[in-house]
């Protein structure tokens, strides 16, 4: 009985080494293609070694001039439909704006930074606006930074609240909110300044 089992062992064995190694060839392979398609494009990185300090929040008191008349609007309508002229709420117009943001509400106070985006009407019922803009800081440790906000503003309620969602510079990662309250609104050209409470958490 000794014998048969000398002959088979080797057998079994080596065919037992070899598909051991050719499994872990093969796990060690795929291991490898893995961090190799990921490192390519994509690497995680440790937040204090990023640069990131503690999160704080910041609070902003801005004043946003609108100026649609006169010979230097500073918002211009760009898109008018044909159902704009019967519309009760002006519905599909698009304006772009280039705003001053002043610390003061007169234009004479000092320019902190210029509001650049667009704001739609986007309502049937009432005169509500899609607003997507940058706040563009030129003043102190903000210059050049920025802040991007985008929400509903509907321009007849006392207090409308717009979330913050990102910015640059100083702003990077930033989140939070905003609330707008008319300050003055000239009826006869249109021009408007609104009060920007602005809460902002960033790094």
């Amino acid at each position: 009985m000794a014998a048969p089992l000398t002959k088979t062992l080797p057998i079994f064995t080596t065919h037992s080494l070899f598909l051991f190694f050719f499994l872990l060839l093969l796990l060690l392979s795929s291991s490898t293609a893995a961090k190799s398609n990921q490192s390519s494009f994509a690497k995680t990185l440790d937040k204090p070694l990023s640069g990131f300090g503690k999160e704080k929040l910041t609070h902003f008191r801005i004043y946003w001039h609108d100026i649609v008349g006169g010979r230097n609007p500073t918002a211009v309508p760009v898109v008018t439909p044909s159902s704009n002229k019967t519309s009760p709420t002006g519905f599909g117009m698009v304006s772009m704006i280039d705003d001053p943001l002043t610390e003061g509400p007169e234009m004479t106070s000092k320019m902190v930074g210029r509001a650049q985006g667009f704001y739609a009407l986007a309502s049937l019922e009432e005169v509500g606006l899609l607003m997507a803009m940058n706040f563009a800081f030129i003043e102190g440790k903000y210059n050049g930074s920025s802040i991007t906000i985008m929400g509903r503003n509907t321009v007849f309620s006392k207090v409308r609240e717009m979330p913050v969602i990102g910015g640059s510079g100083l702003f990077r990662f930033a989140r939070g909110y905003v609330q707008a309250r008319t300050h003055k609104f000239d009826v006869k050209t249109g021009d408007a300044t609104v009060e920007y409470n602005v809460y902002v958490l960033h790094y």
